[in-house]
């Protein structure tokens, strides 16, 4: 990178039930006055500002941000699925990269609805048709609703080919819950077994109703500035974007028949080869991950496609212990989608601020030792996937 990334400032507000929640620009605002604050700036300082979220209408950004201040800056408001939050934060840190600005906020929430995932817009040709045809022809009609399907497909497929036991992808939930036990921004925290696990209500392939992330509401925050303006403001310049790489879908995701690529297989090996490259490390001197564990079944895949462990070999990588704390490297300190929530907007940039406070050595009881790098890997189907490696510096 030309120009050093500094993540000067991250904030975040606890995720909520849709039930509870307060509304998206209340939400939105909140957090970015955390992540100023953090920074220890104000609006006044920020130059330009990218806004993601799914589900609202357009300008939603600005009506967060008015809250804040009107200052009349660019608000670039952004939408990729479950990937919007860590897409915003890829065009933050682009505009800083290429020397264009100094200081740049990257916003993301959601105010979520109850229920399912479904397309609000039955009049005109969906961006999954051309993922259902390969999951129609993949594995046949049914009525679930198209995420499980997709990722419970993908799992489905996994344990077929590697005769996985019944209690692994449950295991990954009961994992979920012990570390969303010290983070008081999660939703879910109280212990399950695997056991309850099991027996919750079955949705689809493998998986059951504690094996997929809940829909909640929440937001996050992040202040990107470059190193320069934030030596010459007296800002914090311990932690930097040291890579990042966002891709999208490749023709296997559609010529292979395999529900693994449709849920971003290959999109994310790609992004993960990219960011190893960029940073002259590999997986190997990576000790804490934020991961998108949608479902179980996805979190397990992400493993192999982040070269956390070999392909072939994350059954062992769970039951060995390695995807947690006295482990190779902890997964989902936060306690992952799966038990803080997935307001899809927020998603990426909360897994920022959990990078971010690792970094610092500020994770409280969720801290994982000798951290001097930390990996983000966020997918949001039809698609795209972004990894961002961020670094320990000084």
């Amino acid at each position: 990178m030309s120009t050093r990334v500094t993540v000067a400032g991250v904030g975040m507000i606890p995720f909520k039930t849709p039930r509870n929640s307060e509304s998206y620009d209340v939400m939105g605002e909140k957090a970015v006055r955390a992540a100023l604050a953090d920074a220890g700036i104000g609006y006044g300082s920020v130059e330009q500002a990218y806004v993601g979220y799914v589900y609202g209408d357009s300008t939603c950004g600005q009506a967060a941000l008015y809250g804040v201040g009107q200052t009349g800056i660019p608000i670039v408001n952004v939408n990729n699925n479950c990937s919007t939050g860590s897409s915003a934060l890829f065009m933050a840190r682009q505009a800083i990269e290429s020397g264009m600005l100094d200081c740049v906020l990257a916003l993301g929430f959601e105010q979520m609805q109850r229920g399912a995932l479904t397309s609000h817009w039955e009049d005109r040709p969906s961006p999954f048709a051309r993922f259902d045809e390969v999951a129609l022809a993949a594995q046949g009609p049914s009525d679930a609703p198209f995420a499980p399907r997709y990722f419970g497909g993908a799992g489905a497929q996994y344990a077929a080919e590697h005769g996985l036991a019944e209690d692994t992808f449950a295991r990954i939930a009961v994992k979920a819950r012990q570390h969303a036990a010290h983070n008081p921004y999660a939703v879910f925290r109280d212990p399950v077994t695997v056991e309850e696990v099991l027996a919750s209500p079955h949705v689809y392939g493998p998986l059951t109703r504690l094996q997929c992330c809940p829909p909640t509401c929440g937001a996050a925050a992040a202040v990107l500035c470059s190193e320069e303006f934030a030596r010459r403001h007296g800002l914090r310049t311990d932690v930097a974007i040291t890579a990042q790489a966002m891709t999208t879908d490749l023709p296997s995701t559609f010529t292979e028949g395999d529900m693994r690529k449709v849920v971003g297989y290959d999109m994310s090996k790609s992004a993960a080869r990219q960011v190893y490259e960029q940073a002259g490390i590999g997986p190997e001197d990576v000790k804490v991950v934020e991961l998108h564990d949608c479902f179980t079944t996805n979190e397990l895949l992400t493993y192999e496609a982040l070269g956390l462990t070999p392909e072939g070999t994350a059954e062992k990588f769970v039951a060995d212990g390695d995807n947690t704390y006295g482990g190779r490297v902890v997964t989902n300190p936060s306690g992952g989608l799966l038990s803080k929530g997935h307001p899809l907007g927020a998603t990426g940039l909360a897994q920022c601020t959990e990078l971010v406070w690792q970094l610092r050595g500020e994770a409280q009881k969720r801290q994982v030792d000798g951290v001097q790098v930390a990996l983000q890997h966020n997918i949001g189907l039809g698609g795209a996937a972004v990894v961002t490696l961020y670094e320990k510096v000084g």
